[in-house]
């Protein structure tokens, strides 16, 4: 990049609008306009300078604020659409959301469903978005904060007449060359009155304060992209978990998100109610009508597996903490929680059928079928048995008449059975729930006769664990304190500088001009100097409205 280069002898990059040492508009729009663009202190920005390469493109493209103002549009509007409906994660967890929405919702739940914003925040556009927003916060600032920085930090104290003259707050004063000592002296008592940090060059002055105010929307900035961070980890395995496990009574489950090193083993669950003799809660209980539950808890048993060492060797479990688990009162674990949230009792587990022959009502052999992990083949006694042709744990007939099932708990369970006898060697086949047998091939001789069930009582814990919320924390109160700083406090700054026989002053602020000019109209109280006069179009134009 070639530079351009002042009458003061400094070199400015190419698209510098005000030389960065002595102040001297550098084009001729600049030159020619009533006020300085002193913007980021009319320092070249990498967006408007660099504009030929694909690198250069994208940096143009992601540093408008246009852009980032779009994108952020775009993930709020994306973000109500997706408050629209429960998200995935909050509908019962034994419901399947293909079927759940549709069915809660009707056709605009279907739709939702099938565009996939029943997980719209793990979505991998929703992702691009939220990258994308931080990629803009990141260019946009480095755009604008490395040529202010370099301005800010390197600021003359004498500047060009032609800068002063351009200032928004300008006024200039005739005074005698034995008042100037006396003049200065007071203008720096009263500079330092209103807290101004003052420096001196050749009798010239430049007073300053609150530059930090400069950086709020900045470090506003990093706050955010701090934040943003935070939330895209929550999608990286084991940052965060938030997710409910169903454990059976006398069974052990995996706990999810753990890599499959930690398991809950559920030693007994019961669920106790209020006494319905105790008059205490007697009127509360007869307006209710069924009894109501007083607590609900598991015993429960938090297990990790070992290393063994040796390469597919199953490692064996070691217990690590227990529990009585009660609402408000969790299993924690390095991290981990374990809440109790729900139950469900009576259960049913295991269902138990015999072969019988419709005829003479002889039965042969039984079988226990596993609801959550039934066998293909059930060999029974003298060459009996019955194979699974399928099997529909809650079983419903769905749009096009079909048997399907609404989720893989057990509520309805449905089995298409074929059944082998000597008699029938190629198989007879029935459609058998509890008490419902069905025969949808024909007439059959055999039948599959309901026997028993097994039930059991289920624990629903919500498993929670957050290695972001530091993250969110910290990019809060950064956000916060950059607001504070950049709503807060305003960035002032006076010039006093003789030019020929004249004191020109002159000041700049990045907003609250009113009270910047409260603040030259104190320092030049009693010294003699000009009270400044806003020069801004709106400014004028309401004076001459006045005037005329």
């Amino acid at each position: 990049m070639s530079n351009v280069k002042c009458e003061c002898g400094q070199a400015n990059s190419e698209g510098t609008l005000i030389c960065q040492n002595c102040g001297k508009p550098l084009e001729k729009t600049e030159a020619e306009a009533p006020l300085l663009n002193m913007r980021y202190e009319g320092a070249a920005r990498r967006s408007k300078t660099y504009t030929s390469t694909i690198i250069d493109k994208i940096w143009m493209f992601f540093s408008s604020v246009k852009v980032g103002i779009w994108i952020l549009v775009i993930l709020l509007f994306a973000s109500a659409l997706g408050s629209v409906f429960p998200q995935e994660v909050f509908i019962p967890a034994d419901q399947n959301a293909s079927i759940y929405y549709k069915e809660e919702y009707g056709f605009l739940g279907q739709l939702y469903y099938d565009v996939g914003f029943h997980n719209l925040y793990g979505s991998w556009w929703y992702m691009l978005l939220l990258a994308s927003l931080g990629v803009s916060l990141i260019i946009a600032s480095l755009d604008r904060v490395v040529p202010l920085y370099k301005s800010l930090s390197k600021q003359r104290i004498t500047r060009h007449p032609m800068f002063l003259k351009k200032q928004r707050l300008f006024s200039k004063t005739q005074v005698s060359n034995k008042d100037q000592e006396q003049m200065l002296n007071q203008v720096k008592a009263n500079l330092s009155k209103k807290h101004y940090k003052v420096r001196e060059e050749n009798g010239n002055l430049l007073a300053e304060k609150n530059r930090f105010a400069r950086w709020g929307p900045y470090v506003n900035h990093v706050g955010i992209i701090i934040f943003l961070i935070g939330c895209m980890l929550r999608y990286f395995p084991g940052m965060y978990v938030d997710e409910s496990m169903w454990v059976r009574e006398g069974e052990e489950s995996r706990v999810p998100g753990t890599d499959s090193t930690l398991f809950v083993h559920n030693e007994r669950f019961f669920v106790e109610y209020y006494d319905e003799a105790d008059p205490t809660f007697q009127e509360a209980l007869e307006r209710n009508g069924d009894p109501v539950v007083k607590t609900f808890q598991t015993d429960a048993v938090l297990l990790a597996t070992e290393e063994s060492g040796v390469i597919g060797e199953t490692s064996e479990k070691k217990e690590v903490a227990r529990q009585e688990i009660r609402v408000n009162e969790p299993l924690k674990y390095e991290g981990l929680s374990l809440y109790q949230t729900q139950y469900k009792l009576n259960e049913l587990n295991e269902l138990s059928f015999t072969l019988e022959n419709k005829e003479t009502g002889e039965t042969y052999g039984r079988m226990d079928i596993d609801l959550f992990d039934p066998e293909e083949m059930y060999e029974l006694e003298e060459g009996y048995k019955v194979e699974v042709l399928g099997y529909f744990p809650d079983y419903f007939m769905n749009d096009q008449n079909q048997p399907s099932t609404r989720s893989r708990v057990p509520d309805n369970p449905y089995f298409f059975f074929k059944m082998y006898t000597p008699e029938t060697p190629e198989g007879e086949v029935s459609f058998v729930g509890i008490q419902d047998n069905r025969e949808p091939l024909g007439e059959t001789e055999y039948k599959m006769t309901f026997v028993d069930v097994v039930m059991k009582n289920v624990s629903i814990l919500t498993v929670r664990k957050d290695y972001t919320i530091p993250f969110l924390i910290v990019g809060g109160a950064i956000f916060m304190i950059g607001l504070v700083q950049g709503a807060y406090w305003t960035h002032r700054r006076i010039w006093l500088q003789k030019v020929d026989n004249e004191w020109w002053i002159a000041g700049h602020t990045n907003k609250s001009w009113l009270a910047l000019q409260r603040d030259i109209g104190f320092v030049a109280d009693g010294t003699g100097l000009n009270e400044t006069v806003d020069q801004s179009e709106d400014k004028q134009k309401k004076k001459q409205a006045q005037e005329g």
